[in-house]
């Protein structure tokens, strides 16, 4: 029995013409197996299988240059002494743990470090008001002049104001510091509104909607970010981080909920708002010109009527008549077990222009045949150039062969995943399969502000050590990079020049990592 499973296993993977033989049947098996036998030995199949499987994998196609090889072995002579650990011991493997648990410890990992210094290419995946550190909006945001906090239904609000309503029973915050014990008070719960950081995440989030209420109280408490400059400078502090962390490139889901400006009382729609977007990039760049640039992904929420929804494609068309080169298209975002599934929008959608492209999140859930994960198959019948999250694709195995042969890159945000109750353990992440499939993907960082990370390494070490293959090496991580400005909404020429500049700053960094060695 295992000899004929091998027989076959062998046909499958060295192809018909290797043994000369045309099919496989039962008649003639006996004779086939024979022959085959006086070829092949089980040692030499099972080389070939693993073989295969790697050529296969993420980047398995690509070969290394002598200095690239050399890089790769200080890479994994790194990663194989983190696993053997984990695998001996049994309970030291960081992936396996809840990601809020073990920060600090990933950021000691040698191949944290690492990756630090890999130029990533881009991040595709990310929401603008949960981007920046939790350092930066607690040290930095909170302790501007003209900020008022009040409890409210046992919620701490903070809003820049210029003069204090009576809506609720509004301080000065830094008047309320300056007394220790008060100060000590609120800035314990200023900071539990800011981030899912818990002692017991596994406790305190035991559900997928428990991990939800929380995710979206903190974007509850964001009212502080409807200030103009407070918003701006956290859009450049995205950026900035961004860049710190070798990314050069992003493109980010904005809602264009309104801002006002507290002290001349100028409110910017979702038009003038994307405008001084634009215009922080613009800034950036000045300021670092090697960073290739941003576009946003217009993504307000799903949960919403058709005559809120109305108002969304007509914003979208105005995006496309002003800003035609830094709208790279649309999305509709929150939680898909609760909000409403493509279905209600699809017939508005498909009067969309088509020039604009869709970047749908679809399938981001642990069920099955539910209208969660059937917008995968909306997502795909509506032209989706890529898939935000996807968790669920592999649950499709039509529709996952459709994307891998129409290049429709997943968008890949384990971190997020794991944070959200989707999966405890990276080494259960079907995003195993993906990369295992050679699929075109993507790894990304969603809201990292909101759980303590920083930049997109956190994600990319959570998928090389604990969601690809203990054997995935440099090649798997070049193919991710590259894979970012791949699939971005750039166009050939921008991509072509993106590349070429990605490349300069990663043979700089083979160069450096290769003397290491």
């Amino acid at each position: 029995m295992v000899r004929t499973f091998l027989f076959i296993l062998a046909i499958l993977i060295c192809g018909q013409t290797t043994f000369g033989y045309p099919s496989v049947t039962s008649s003639s098996l006996q004779q086939h197996m024979q022959n085959f036998w006086q070829h092949e030995s089980y040692w030499q199949i099972r080389r070939k299988l693993l073989l295969n499987e790697k050529q296969e994998s993420l980047g398995g196609d690509l070969e290394l240059s002598p200095i690239e090889a050399k890089a790769n072995d200080v890479l994994m002579k790194a990663k194989k002494r983190e696993i053997y650990d984990g695998f001996i011991t049994g309970n030291t493997f960081l992936p396996s743990f809840n990601f809020m648990e073990v920060i600090s410890k990933i950021e000691k990992s040698e191949v944290f470090k690492i990756l630090h210094d890999m130029p990533k290419g881009a991040v595709l995946h990310a929401h603008e008001s949960a981007m920046a550190s939790f350092d930066y909006r607690f040290n930095n945001l909170t302790y501007r002049k003209n900020l008022y906090v009040c409890n409210k239904n046992g919620s701490v609000n903070l809003q820049f104001l210029k003069e204090p309503n009576n809506d609720c029973h509004w301080e000065l915050l830094s008047n309320v510091r300056k007394n220790p014990a008060r100060a000590k008070n609120i800035n314990e719960k200023i900071k539990r509104s800011m981030t899912m950081i818990t002692k017991n995440p596994k406790i305190k989030y035991d559900t997928v909607n428990k991990a939800w209420e929380k995710f979206n109280s903190i974007f509850g408490s964001l009212g502080y970010l409807s200030h103009r400059p407070a918003y701006e400078d956290l859009f450049y502090r995205n950026l900035q981080e961004l860049y710190e962390d070798n990314v050069m490139y992003a493109e980010i889901r904005t809602t264009l909920s309104t801002l006002y400006d507290t002290y001349d009382g100028k409110s910017y729609e979702a038009l003038e708002k994307a405008q001084l977007q634009k215009d922080v990039v613009d800034r950036f760049m000045k300021d670092h010109p090697d960073f290739i640039g941003v576009k946003i992904i217009y993504a307000p929420n799903r949960a919403v009527d058709q005559n809120k929804f109305d108002y969304y494609l007509k914003t979208l068309t105005k995006l496309k008549q002003h800003l035609p080169d830094f709208l790279a298209g649309f999305d509709l975002v929150g939680q898909e077990d609760k909000g409403k599934p493509l279905t209600e929008f699809a017939d508005k959608l498909k009067s969309v222009d088509p020039s604009i492209p869709f970047f749908f999140h679809a399938g981001e859930t642990n069920w099955n045949g539910e209208s969660t994960d059937l917008n995968l198959f909306d997502a795909i019948l509506l032209n989706t150039k890529r898939i935000g999250h996807g968790y669920a694709l592999t649950k499709h195995p039509l529709l996952w062969k459709f994307a891998q042969q129409s290049n429709i890159a997943v968008e890949v945000c384990p971190i997020s995943n794991q944070v959200l109750g989707l999966v405890e353990d990276m080494r259960n992440h079907p995003a195993a399969s993906l990369f295992a499939k050679g699929s075109p993907v993507v790894v990304s960082n969603d809201d990292p502000g909101f759980w303590g990370a920083k930049g997109l390494t956190y994600d990319f070490y959570e998928a090389f050590m604990g969601i690809m293959s203990a054997n995935s090496d440099l090649r798997s991580l070049k193919q991710l990079a590259m894979n970012s400005l791949i699939y971005s909404s750039m166009n050939n020429e921008e991509k072509k020049e993106a590349l070429s500049q990605w490349q300069v700053k990663w043979d700089a960094y083979i160069f450096e990592l290769a003397k290491s060695a």
